[in-house]
């Protein structure tokens, strides 16, 4: 007997500039295909054996969590991969949400899979669709060589300028890919809101967290890598001029973005504030660590190691 192992909550969503409750589902599927990035092991979660029937019962189990205006519906992996969720399926499921009233439903792509026969759905589902992209940089070199991510930025672009009529496209930004210093961190995810602003409505700005069984993990445990600072998260998001969310998730956490342990709720709770209301005057939050940050920043141009854990 198959047992169903389903998260799914109510939280809060940015939609239209008004806030909105949204309904969030993480489906265990047979998982992402590539496996290979080396700062993620969601892929330890799916369901190998996961059939379309048991994809389709945990959906309507996760419906029954309670109603709200958007869905996120995401598997750790590809929404339009047909080997985690079929054209039939996600069919049935566009039906049921605008059955239910749901007005957006978030999904989660890699580019390989925007085609023009998935194009062709997403204009005729009936329902306002935002597909999230992990470009993470758009830098290639740092992509591939320090992400192993499998695609190229001009296959973002690609993926992006098929969707850009019929969908809304958000870009997923990793703060801090592995062997770059917190200076160079900051730098490359600023260049790559730029970069990425012709082809996104909206940026998902993603800190680094250390899941178990990575190549981050092995650098992290050697104490040559650091999660990157909430402070550096803070620096960015002041300076960005396009809409951009952030949930730093395992904020104060020693394996998640943090600061100096004590003013890392604080400054975490700043973050999801100007996600949903996109005012930097929400940034309120001092501390004596933020020195420390400063210095950090010098200290790592000149040995490229993290001075404070």
């Amino acid at each position: 007997m198959e047992v169903l192992l389903l998260k799914a909550w109510i939280e809060k969503e940015r939609y239209e500039g008004e806030i909105k409750d949204c309904l969030t589902i993480i489906l265990q599927t047979k998982g992402c295909f590539w496996r290979k990035c080396y700062m993620c092991s969601y892929y330890l979660d799916a369901k190998l054996d996961a059939t379309q029937q048991f994809v389709e019962r945990e959906i309507n189990n996760a419906l029954e969590k309670g109603r709200a205006e958007i869905a996120k519906i995401f598997t750790s992996g590809s929404f339009f991969d047909e080997r985690e969720i079929s054209k039939e399926l996600r069919a049935k499921i566009y039906e049921k949400l605008k059955r239910l009233g749901y007005r957006k439903l978030i999904v989660e792509s890699r580019p390989e899979f925007i085609t023009e026969d998935v194009v062709k759905e997403i204009e005729n589902s009936g329902i306002e669709i935002e597909v999230g992209i992990g470009v993470e940089t758009s830098n290639d070199f740092y992509r591939e060589i320090l992400i192993n991510k499998g695609f190229s930025f001009e296959d973002f672009v690609r993926a992006s300028e098929m969707l850009r009529d019929v969908a809304r496209v958000k870009a997923y930004l990793l703060l801090k890919p592995p062997l770059l210093t917190e200076r160079e961190a900051i730098e490359d995810a600023l260049k790559s809101v730029e970069d990425v602003k012709p082809y996104a409505d909206v940026i998902s700005l993603n800190l680094m967290t250390i899941h178990k069984k990575t190549l981050v993990e092995k650098l992290w445990t050697k104490r040559i890598y650091r999660p990157p600072w909430l402070w550096s998260a803070v620096e960015i998001l002041k300076k960005v001029d396009i809409e951009t969310i952030c949930d730093p998730v395992a904020a104060g956490k020693a394996r998640g973005p943090h600061n100096c342990f004590r003013c890392d709720e604080s400054v975490a709770r700043d973050i999801r504030e100007f996600s949903l209301t996109q005012d930097k005057s929400v940034f309120k939050t001092e501390c004596e660590c933020k020195d420390m940050w400063k210095i950090s920043l010098k200290a790592e141009d000149i040995t490229s190691t993290p001075l404070f854990p």
